[in-house]
């Protein structure tokens, strides 16, 4: 962290470099088909000894060694050619402990995540490449039902995927989500840094399966939470993510719970609203938008989410 801007403050200590692990230069995977493959789990040391040894006696690719003795499938190879190319996504041959919600990390290829894609291209023209210098995004829904937390995790993927470095905070201090999704210790988190019981390099968690992917889970549940909205690290916090990351996706709890919502995404300076079909209340939509616009949150668009599938993004 080289800006000096931060250093006083109790969320970056100076003795601890939270220039944090995935945060760096976006340069292409170096390593062989074989060694993503084992750093998956897909593969085990012993069978990379067995595919080496029909690979020199047949003079034929490691994959398709791999292949013929039965030991991956042409998806494991499509997986780990996506991280030669700088696309990781997660096969569930992997091991790898992650909710099913998770889609974009686990069906990069299939219809629901074409959709989020068209979502990411539609934001990056309407918000992100107009507005260059911001890149907050806060996921606001009225109620609990709405999917916001599934959209925001997968969003945050499929930006990753694209090469921008990420940042999946979860705002919700009311009924978190994110650490369940990506199966992270949420014994510390965003409450934590709000009440200065923590600090940014020990509360971030880096995705390794994800290339360029950190989330910041919610923390331990306060009792005061729209107190903790007010304090000043809320500010410290987001100017350091939108300096340090080129995205921001903000998981924030529903207008149902309280005016927290609006408060962060009135930091954030955008928002992104979601309503579910079959659930969402047209009324409390239309309530949630004139909310927004009346706290002057641009909202950039809204997305009809329709689990499994995100149906429309206007």
């Amino acid at each position: 962290m080289s800006d000096p801007q931060f250093n006083s403050s109790s969320l970056f200590p100076t003795d601890v470099d939270i220039e944090l692990d995935g945060i760096g230069p976006k340069t292409g995977s170096k390593r062989s088909l074989g060694q993503i493959l084992l750093d998956a789990k897909v593969l085990t040391p012993e069978d990379a000894l067995r595919i080496i040894e029909l690979q020199r006696e047949k003079k034929i690719r490691f994959g398709e060694a791999a292949v013929e003795l039965g030991l991956i499938s042409a998806g494991d190879i499509d997986y780990a050619l996506s991280h030669q190319y700088e696309y990781s996504y997660l096969p569930r041959t992997s091991g790898q402990h992650t909710d099913p919600e998770l889609v974009a990390a686990y069906q990069p290829f299939s219809h629901e995540v074409d959709q989020l894609r068209t979502i990411r291209s539609q934001l990056m023209l309407r918000w992100f490449e107009q507005h260059k210098g911001h890149a907050m995004l806060a996921i606001v829904g009225a109620g609990r039902a709405e999917g916001g937390s599934y959209l925001a995790a997968n969003l945050a993927i499929v930006f990753a995927q694209m090469g921008e470095r990420t940042l999946l905070i979860d705002a919700d201090m009311r009924a978190p989500r994110q650490h369940s999704l990506f199966q992270l210790n949420n014994q510390i988190g965003f409450s934590s840094l709000l009440a200065s019981r923590a600090d940014v390099a020990s509360t971030i968690h880096h995705i390794h399966y994800i290339n360029n992917l950190d989330v910041l889970p919610a923390g331990p549940i306060p009792p005061n939470p729209q107190e903790l909205l007010n304090r000043p690290n809320m500010t410290e916090l987001f100017e350091w993510a939108g300096k340090t990351y080129d995205i921001v996706v903000i998981d924030t709890s529903s207008l149902s719970s309280g005016a927290d919502a609006l408060m962060v995404a009135s930091k954030a300076g955008t928002a992104l609203a979601v309503a579910r079909a079959n659930e969402t209340k047209t009324t409390a939509f239309k309530n949630m938008i004139t909310d927004l616009k009346r706290s002057n949150i641009n909202v950039v668009g809204s997305v009809l989410n329709a689990p499994p599938l995100i149906d429309v993004a206007t």
